[in-house]
């Protein structure tokens, strides 16, 4: 079932406007996620919104939002005093300019989505946004409000469609003086450079994102298995990092074991080891559960095909 919209509205570029839908580009529900139990009964931890005075719970309906100004003294904002704020963005993307992408610093995106025509009309006007930004080699920035607050967006084609990033404002960005401004001022030589690029050479590609693998969630899945197989956790060595004396011989150590790496295919009699599944199906590495879409699959794969009941019968 294809994903439910996060946003609906109109995108607009001066007066070419059409009907667009904003979908999430990015899932964490393949991960391995924990529910938290009482370990005398095993039941799951359930919450409950209580008063802090009198300790009393508190129904969803009494509940509403407030704005601190002094210790315990709030200004109490209503649902319906939000939705009064009505910012056009809440139902328009307007694009107000057009940038360089390498314009834009890494450390204010924040999550992507994907944007498609909503519906059957539109699809013309949408081409001609699309193909615009593709043709001048541009990002398209707006604004949308999602989740109650409006963010800039940023947004580029790709293949028929285009991809909506949202971008962080500036005060939400911390200064890297106060982080930076103490590290020391370290000359490095030319020949720890050389070795250094030697190390970069040897280890340069491209990215492709299929071929990395998530460990910790894969670790997870193993020590999932073993608990369900009875097996005994026994706790693995932590590795102990090593305290860099002579910073020349490690690098030339580095560059020996990097050119080792490079020649062992070529000795090695086995083939090479495949990639584990990709992220998109973590969790196909389960071992079934009842009730999980793995034992549902398992049920149907063990299932007598219709014609062998009926000889059987």
């Amino acid at each position: 079932m294809a994903p439910r919209a996060n946003w609906k509205g109109f995108l607009r570029l001066s007066l070419v406007t059409c009907p667009v839908a904003l979908y999430p580009a990015t899932s964490e529900s393949e991960k391995i996620s924990f529910n938290q139990l009482n370990r005398q009964t095993g039941h799951r931890i359930k919450y409950v919104k209580v008063d802090a005075e009198t300790g009393d719970e508190v129904t969803n309906e009494d509940i509403v939002k407030g704005y601190e100004l002094e210790k315990g003294q709030y200004i109490e904002v209503s649902k319906e005093e939000l939705e009064e704020i009505a910012l056009e963005s809440t139902r328009t993307i307007e694009i107000d300019e057009f940038v360089d992408k390498s314009d834009i610093d890494a450390r204010y995106l924040i999550r992507p989505y994907y944007i498609r025509p909503d519906g059957k009309v539109g699809h013309d006007a949408f081409a001609v946004i699309r193909e615009t930004v593709r043709e001048m080699n541009k990002v398209a920035i707006g604004r949308v409000v999602l989740t109650n607050r409006e963010h800039i967006i940023a947004l580029e084609p790709m293949d028929k469609g285009l991809v909506g990033t949202l971008l962080r404002y500036p005060y939400e960005v911390r200064s890297e003086a106060e982080y930076f401004d103490d590290i020391q001022d370290v000359k490095v030589t030319k020949d720890m450079l050389d070795l250094a690029r030697h190390i970069v050479n040897q280890k340069a590609g491209r990215f492709a994102p299929e071929k990395f693998e998530d460990h910790y969630e894969t670790a997870l899945i193993d020590l999932i298995n073993e608990k369900r197989a009875g097996k005994v956790i026994r706790p693995k060595e932590r590795p102990k990092g090593e305290n860099v004396v002579d910073l020349m011989e490690a690098l030339r150590r580095s560059v020996g074991k990097e050119v080792g790496k490079q020649a062992a295919p070529a000795k090695a009699d086995k083939p090479a080891k495949k990639p584990r599944k990709a992220a998109a199906g973590q969790k196909e590495m389960l071992m079934p559960i009842a009730g999980k879409k793995a034992a549902a699959r398992e049920t149907s794969a063990k299932k007598p095909a219709a014609g062998a009941r009926r000889k059987s019968a």
